[in-house]
């Protein structure tokens, strides 16, 4: 487009805030999701620091108190959830050869709710008396208008409503997408592992968000009304309903990062993924019918669930993570590897996220989960699957898809870089917890005695809190540098699989000029094959 008919800048910013391009919509969802984990980030510092030596040195317990309820709420509800939701939003239209997102005004009113959730929710850092305090799960009786009057909690409970409420709609946008508006030749059993991840996250979505956003309608009107939740098993009902969420939202919270990990090793291995048919009845059959049927693991303690059945359903998770494990481990056996930043962040990605696997296996045994229960035991095991894990697979994805995304590459000597600082600072951060929770200090708490002996490790933990924060900031500066001062990276730098390399860097508006002939899970591999022969 010509200067002279070019847009005025005040038109082209509106336009690109209402836009209905799921790629602008991913964009800004991407961006809001950064701008929500470097608030969480600041959280969890401060947290460190206050947990570094015994004593109160930094923050009050209150304060304290509000920092955990605000750093968990917002990893969760809007930063590694809408993370995911926007890499699907964006990647699947063009991996199933489609112009646009099913429903695109669903999924910008979806955007613009998780928007202003998120914002109502970090308002009540404004309000008289601060955040809610009930932790990320707002539990009741906690969050009853007796223990938390002011109106922060009612912030809370509206933000996670609306936030979630965003999200769900998003993703079943993407679900129609991936199911309904898929060029021809490609069925389902040619859609790439990506776009199986999604569907998989889509399909728990589904089920699970509407209970979170009913669960928080009645805490909303328990709190000012009556007592849904009062009594002895008032607060059982609140975990039974919140879990029937909060287990299959770990799923959601990973699962489309494993499927940028195997896009990630097919690409850099010269190889397809190895087990594909295995791989997708792992993703979208035994883990997302799994993930329904194992909430009650959370309330072995309770004595209200069936210990024994919760117990073998949150083992024979293991079956599924087994088979994607395999896969993806032999799609580099033998493969023509290239070292790219990309695939070494695929590589720790495996390692992080497989101690937090087996310290699952842990928590998942009621006779060792009675130990455990309360302890850091449980916040290590979490952080090392939500965040060492899910942390290292949205870098790989993020890395190996941002030439597509902007035209540019970013620097492969400042991700390593990075990816050096956040190994070596999520080691050193969440390891010592699980000796800290075995020697028992347990979670939720400002301060400890000096006489404990945890001052070393808790030193060690806020140290490597502060390893994690420049490797952000490393990746910060790259995306500076490599956006003001381009390497243009062409339409496949790669060598990539599937069909989103088959396209321009960025796409156009509508993503495609012509598609090649879909004849398998990796068209692009097939076309380079038949040139080649």
């Amino acid at each position: 487009m010509s200067a002279a008919i070019a847009p005025p800048p005040r038109a082209a910013l509106i336009d690109s805030f209402i836009s209905l391009d799921h790629k602008a919509i991913a964009r800004r969802l991407l961006v809001f999701s950064l701008l929500f984990f470097l608030a969480g980030g600041v959280m969890a510092l401060l947290m460190r620091t206050e947990l570094a030596e015994p004593g109160l040195q930094v923050v009050s317990t209150e304060t304290y108190n509000a920092l955990f309820t605000m750093h968990g709420s917002t990893m969760i509800y809007l930063v590694i959830t809408p993370l995911s939701l926007a890499l699907g939003l964006y990647m699947v239209p063009l991996q199933v050869g489609s112009s646009r997102v099913a429903a695109p005004r669903v999924a910008l009113c979806g955007l613009w709710l998780f928007v202003l959730g998120g914002i109502v929710m970090e308002s009540g850092w404004l309000t008289v008396g601060g955040p809610g305090r009930a932790t990320w799960i707002g539990v009741a009786p906690l969050s009853e208008l007796q223990h938390t009057p002011g109106a922060g909690q009612d912030f809370w409970i509206i933000g996670v409503l609306l936030a979630t409420l965003g999200e769900w709609l998003i993703g079943m946008c993407i679900l129609a997408t991936a199911l309904g508006r898929r060029t021809p030749g490609m069925t389902l059993m040619r859609m790439p592992p990506f776009t199986w991840t999604m569907v998989g996250t889509t399909l728990m979505m589904i089920f699970a968000f509407p209970v979170l956003i009913v669960l928080m309608g009645l805490l909303f009107y328990d709190r000012r009304n009556c007592c849904l939740f009062d009594g002895p098993q008032g607060p059982l009902n609140y975990q039974e309903l919140f879990w029937f969420y909060g287990h299959p939202v770990v799923y959601v919270m990973f699962f489309p990062f494993v499927g940028a990990v195997a896009e990630v090793f097919s690409a850099f291995s010269g190889r397809r993924l190895f087990g594909y048919a295995f791989f997708v009845a792992s993703t979208a059959l035994l883990f997302a019918a799994l993930s329904s049927s194992v909430w009650g693991h959370h309330m072995f303690t309770t004595g209200r669930i069936d210990v024994k059945y919760f117990a073998v359903t949150s083992h024979a998770i293991i079956l599924a993570a087994g088979l994607e494990y395999f896969d993806l481990i032999g799609t580099l056996w033998r493969g023509r590897i290239r070292f790219t930043v990309p695939l070494l962040f695929g590589v720790v990605f495996l390692f992080q996220f497989l101690v937090g696997g087996l310290s699952g296996v842990w928590v998942a045994a009621p006779t060792l989960d009675f130990n455990a229960n309360n302890s850091y035991v449980i916040v290590a095991h979490f952080h090392y699957t939500l965040f060492a894990g899910s942390l290292f697979g949205a870098f790989a994805a993020i890395f190996y898809w941002f030439p597509k995304w902007t035209g540019a590459l970013l620097r492969e000597g400042l991700g390593r870089v990075q990816l050096a600082l956040l190994f070596v600072g999520t080691n050193m951060t969440f390891a010592p917890m699980f000796a800290l929770g075995e020697d028992g200090m347990t979670r939720r708490i400002a301060n400890y005695s000096a006489a404990s002996g945890w001052e070393t490790l808790n030193t060690i933990a806020t140290i490597g809190s502060y390893l994690i924060a420049l490797g952000v900031l490393v990746f910060l500066i790259n995306l500076y540098v490599s956006l003001r001062r381009r390497r243009v990276a062409g339409a496949d730098p790669w060598g990539g699989p599937s069909l989103e390399w088959a396209t321009s860097s960025p796409p156009p508006p509508t993503n495609f000029e012509a598609l090649p002939p879909v004849r398998s899970f990796a068209p692009l591999m097939d076309a380079r094959a038949e040139v080649t022969r």
